[in-house]
């Protein structure tokens, strides 16, 4: 490891301060805390690092207090009569009382600082705002407001304009959709998975909202979030919304849903979502968000464990789709492996309309155009679980796509049982759907990420399933031929994954189609299952292995698993390798030891020789208004997150070019 400096070295059980870059100050959940809200102060809300203040002294009676975070205006001096907005952070588990009296003390904060116009409370999982102002009477005190104002500007009275909405670029609307979820299920009496469900609606509402009215009509200004009436002129409008959702997503929701939230609920909620632009948020920290949301909602009962983003990305860029390709998720989830490949895909797409010399509106027609045939026709997710369709269908409406070609289907059930719309979208013809195996060039997808859910307590029982793979039947070993054969007797059951494997490479297209699968390292080096490993190499070419590390699905659940990357024989190749007489080959292979989290899902970071962490300068692209093109670079010294897997992917494929 190359050396660095000591002023580059985080001591032990301390954080970087984020608007310093040196002061080192204790680690404890307060302090993680205000970390979070300065990043969002700066990157989300356009504040310069210059104006903010940490642990500012001020005089407070005969004492000297600190604020945890004060903010200036431009060109004021950092003095007591000058503070703007007064931050006042917890721990995350502060109970009722020690939330009075942390709001209690801000106020009086903000009394001691007479020109202080803002304030905001938060212990990460609540955040109250408010805004000082002078009564009839003269008296000055505080006024809920649902946000602080973005830097320059006002927190709106009426109803606000979109370009004074922000896009989120921290993990704020992580702990925004957390507040959310946790306040209806305690507030409406309802379990936490239907919490989920009625938040759904609301999000659908915001974005909705956000793509099709020509001025704001999600919001609650403070005066109607008073009284009764300004509550219900509120619901009136997020109701209007909703069935204007109920219109254009018809196969998410039902014609007789309505939201049924209460309005003291239905308010807060809107509160909390109406000054993000959810549209304009970066793709990751949306992703985050959201999927973290809908995983505190299933147990894992079904193997529903979904893939780190970091793991995604680096399956997404092993397998490299572009516009051409049709990619597939068979067992999509929450459309985690969808998404990242989508954007992948535009990023592509847009940098190669940025260098055709066209000119600008040309440029812009070529974009929409291109982007509207890949999303329209080349993006497929299936998954069983019809919660988690609604959920993938949430996921593509909030990172800017319809809802795509997304169905509640059987990925394992015969290519007969699949919709019309399903074959069509899979490019398969009524002679793949009778032999269950694309059967020629130009069939079949042509990119497949998924991590299929797998485990023995969800096994495969029906016979009417297992009796169309060749994985559902019993093998045996031949000593004298030394391989594996296929018997005409079926398994009692089997497990998912291993069906998965052969669905996934006899949905790709021969000779063309690559998928990247998750699968547990039992299949590869499990004795018994010999048969599943002669089956893969007289199918598949692999191009790939990745040793995950053990951490890589925690806290979620703790199971070594292994990417496999594999490219389907043609015809021609798959008769010559199926008495197992192939030609060797080169493959890529790796082993993942850094995943960039521990085992209780605490993100780990780079160490020096001596154990401790090391930091650098690192840069943040943000859009900071709704609208605009330019994005500002905020530049922090953070801690270097110890993950190889985009390190893995990247030299995956300068070897596949070599090859």
């Amino acid at each position: 490891m190359s050396q660095v400096s000591k002023a580059s070295i985080i001591q032990p059980e301390t954080i970087l301060d984020f608007i310093d870059g040196v002061t080192q100050r204790r680690d404890t959940p307060e302090e993680r805390v205000r970390q979070e809200i300065l990043k969002s102060l700066v990157r989300e809300y356009g504040y310069k690092k210059e104006q903010i203040g940490v642990e500012e002294s001020i005089k407070f009676g005969s004492n000297r207090k600190a604020v945890d975070v004060a903010i200036w205006e431009p060109g004021k001096a950092h003095t007591q009569e000058n503070i703007y907005i007064i931050v006042e952070c917890k721990d995350p588990k502060t109970k009722a009382k020690g939330k009075k009296d942390g709001v209690d003390q801000m106020h009086s904060y903000a009394s001691a600082c007479m020109n202080s116009t803002y304030g905001m409370w938060t212990n990460g999982d609540e955040l109250l705002t408010f805004r000082y102002v002078v009564d009839d009477a003269g008296k000055r005190g505080p006024e809920a407001v649902p946000d602080l104002p973005h830097a320059g500007g006002e927190v709106p009275d009426d109803a606000p304009r979109f370009d004074q909405l922000r896009p989120a670029a921290s993990d704020s609307l992580l702990y925004s959709f957390r507040r959310c979820h946790n306040y209806i299920a305690g507030n409406q009496g309802i379990q936490k998975a239907e919490a989920f469900l009625e938040l759904l609606k609301i999000i659908f509402c915001k974005i909705q909202d956000e793509r099709d009215s020509e001025t704001p009509t999600f919001y609650i200004t403070p005066t109607e979030r008073q009284g009764a009436a300004g509550k219900k002129k509120c619901r009136k409008r997020i109701e209007a919304l909703f069935g204007s959702v109920k219109q254009s997503y018809e196969t998410i929701f039902k014609a007789d849903e309505h939201i049924a939230l209460t309005d003291d609920v239905l308010a807060y909620i809107v509160a909390q979502l109406q000054m993000y632009s959810l549209l304009e948020s970066d793709v990751d920290v949306k992703g985050h968000a959201y999927e973290t949301i809908v995983g505190s909602n299933l147990r894992g009962d079904k193997g529903q464990f979904f893939t780190p983003r970091n793991m995604c990305h680096m399956m997404v860029r092993m397998v490299d789709p572009s516009e051409n390709d049709v990619i597939l998720d068979p067992a999509m989830g929450t459309c985690g492996f969808l998404v990242t490949a989508m954007n992948y895909v535009l990023e592509k797409i847009g940098n190669s309309v940025d260098a055709s010399g066209r000119s600008k509106t040309a440029k812009q027609e070529a974009l929409i155009a291109r982007k509207r045939e890949f999303l329209s026709k080349h993006i497929v997710g299936i998954d069983f679980d019809p919660i988690l369709v609604r959920a993938s269908k949430m996921n593509m409406v909030m990172n800017n796509d319809g809802t795509g070609q997304l169905f509640h289907a059987n990925s394992l059930e015969p290519f007969s049982g699949f919709e019309p719309k399903l074959q069509k979208a899979l490019r398969l013809d009524a002679a793949d759907v009778a032999a269950n195996k694309a059967l020629q060039p130009g069939h079949g997808v042509t990119a497949i990420m998924t991590n299929p859910p797998f485990g023995s307590k969800i096994p495969i029982e029906d016979p009417a399933i297992l009796e169309f793979f060749d994985l559902g039947h019993t093998w045996s070993w031949s000593e004298e031929d030394a391989e594996w054969r296929m018997e005409p007797k079926l398994f009692s059951s089997q497990p998912p994954e291993i069906l998965f494997i052969e669905r996934c490479v006899r949905l790709l297209e021969p000779g063309v189609g690559v998928a990247a699968l998750v699968i547990p390292n039992g299949i590869l080096g499990n004795p018994g299952l010999g048969y599943v490993r002669q089956w893969i190499l007289r199918h598949a070419q692999i191009l790939g292995s990745v040793d995950m590390h053990p951490d890589a699905f925690q806290p979620n659940v703790g199971v070594q698993t292994s990417v496999l990357v594999l490219r389907r024989w043609d015809s021609e190749e798959e008769a010559y390798c199926k008495d197992g007489t192939f030609q060797d080959y080169k493959m890529f292979m790796a082993i993942c030891d850094h995943v960039g989290h521990d085992k209780r899902g605490q993100t780990t970071y780079v160490r020096d020789d001596d154990g401790y962490p090391i930091v650098r300068e690192q840069t943040t692209a943000v859009t900071g208004k709704v609208g605009s093109e330019e994005e500002s670079g905020h530049t922090s010294t953070e801690r270097v997150v110890d993950d190889e897997t985009m390190a893995i992917a990247d030299a995956f494929l300068e070897w596949r070019r070599d090859q």
